[in-house]
């Protein structure tokens, strides 16, 4: 697990919902379950830093950081589908862009990721389609300086061409095995957490639980059920994710409370 990626997941998770702000300190020890050493943490908060997804900020426990406008923005939308708030609805209509490809090969994979992350699937290396237009589209190619055309188009033959659209932009039998796997992988992990298990055992098999869960973000576009194959994998994860996750929640949120609270109860002792 990557510290940057983790530090997304705790942002989004556990700190969002707490003013998405919190000393360094507890951090570097919200992270340390994970086996994320501190120097990789201030490493990967730096580099957020100068990407505009945390900003540094004064707190009276010490030196913090806060997420910004725009990580606040992806956070929630990430919230939003790793738990599946909205209903997934379709109009019948595809959202099209095609582009103009970014040269060099970092550069395409960067663009590739983020718009899977939003939703997408390619046609080809220019044209990439979704079953919902994403808010940030426009903004995330024109910070890329990528020229584009966008259209929304329905296919002539309805609901099956439509179908046919889908299977070129997704692999959805390989995404139906990732979510077989995902579900093969953490039962065993998580049936060692019991109710005789430590806050901070609850909080680290949780934190990967939802870690493994949103690399779905980038695979899954989350289809309408129109468009989906019969008895989908994706739904009986999906009940499985949410079902551990919540039965989990209370002891990684002590968990997370008690980390926020230590650097605070060190500054009141300091203070006596």
């Amino acid at each position: 697990m990557q510290a940057r990626s983790a530090l997304f997941d705790l942002y989004g998770d556990h700190l969002r919902p707490r003013g998405g702000r919190a000393p360094v300190a507890a951090l570097v020890k919200l992270l340390a379950p994970l086996g994320i050493a501190p120097p990789a943490v201030r490493t990967a908060v730096s580099r957020m830093v100068r990407q505009g997804w945390l900003e540094p900020l004064r707190l009276v426990s010490g030196p913090g950081y806060s997420i910004t406008p725009k990580a606040a923005r992806r956070l929630d939308e990430a919230a939003a589908r790793i738990y599946r708030t909205g209903r997934v609805t379709w109009d019948g209509r595809f959202d099209l862009l095609v582009l103009e490809a970014p040269g060099s090969r970092r550069d395409r994979q960067r663009l590739a990721s983020n718009l899977s992350f939003l939703g997408y699937g390619t046609l080809d290396e220019q044209t990439w389609v979704a079953t919902r237009p994403a808010e940030d589209v426009d903004l995330l190619l024109a910070e890329a300086g990528i020229r584009f055309e966008r259209f929304t188009a329905a296919h002539h033959s309805g609901t099956p061409g439509a179908m046919g659209v889908v299977r070129r932009a997704w692999n959805l039998a390989e995404i139906g095995r990732a979510y077989e796997q995902f579900v093969a992988d953490q039962r065993p992990l998580l049936a060692a957490v019991t109710v005789r298990s430590s806050d901070e055992e609850a909080y680290a098999t949780r934190f990967r639980l939802v870690h493994a869960w949103r690399t779905f973000l980038f695979r899954d576009p989350q289809l309408p059920p129109a468009l989906l194959p019969e008895r989908w994998p994706g739904t009986a994860a999906a009940s499985f994710f949410d079902r551990h996750a919540a039965r989990l929640r209370p002891a990684a949120d002590r968990y997370v409370e008690q980390c926020l609270d230590a650097g605070n109860r060190l500054v009141r002792q300091k203070g006596r």
